[in-house]
């Protein structure tokens, strides 16, 4: 018998006023103009560059001004303009957890929605790492429907 509890899912959903081809790629070629680094980093104020590496087995990356690289997150899935899977590995206390962003047409523009799952997998802690993240990509998710 198993008696690893289930953590729900972190689902969110926004909506942005443009075509999903050019959503899905502000969302990953220019994450760097919408990424709230100072607070959702690694490295914070001196990261220079978010990079997405299209495709499958890509890395999901920070640069910063000196060279650092800090990873965030392993490619599971990259099917433009609709649909990117991450493992999501920016801390030791996420490992194991997924991120799907899915990019849906709607009449008046495009429908991003995130699920942030596989909590179970991680540390004690999963319930408390589970409702900062919830929160956290509320913010994210908020400075990238302002950039578009």
């Amino acid at each position: 018998m198993n008696d690893v509890a289930v953590i729900e899912v972190v689902r969110k959903s926004v909506t942005v006023d443009c075509a999903v081809e050019e959503a899905f790629r502000i969302f990953t070629a220019e994450a760097t103009s919408w990424w709230p680094v100072g607070s959702h980093s690694l490295y914070g104020d001196t990261v220079k560059d978010v990079v997405f590496e299209e495709h499958e087995g890509g890395e999901v990356y920070e640069l910063t001004e000196s060279g650092e690289k800090g990873h965030w997150a392993t490619v599971l899935a990259w099917e433009p303009p609709h649909r990117l899977v991450l493992a999501w590995e920016v801390s030791p206390s996420v490992i194991g957890t997924e991120v799907e962003i899915r990019f849906l047409p709607e009449e008046d523009g495009t429908r991003v929605e995130l699920e942030h799952g596989g909590w179970e997998h991680v540390a004690a802690e999963a319930p408390a790492k589970r409702d900062d993240y919830a929160d956290g990509w509320d913010f994210v998710l908020s400075t990238y429907v302002e950039r578009v």
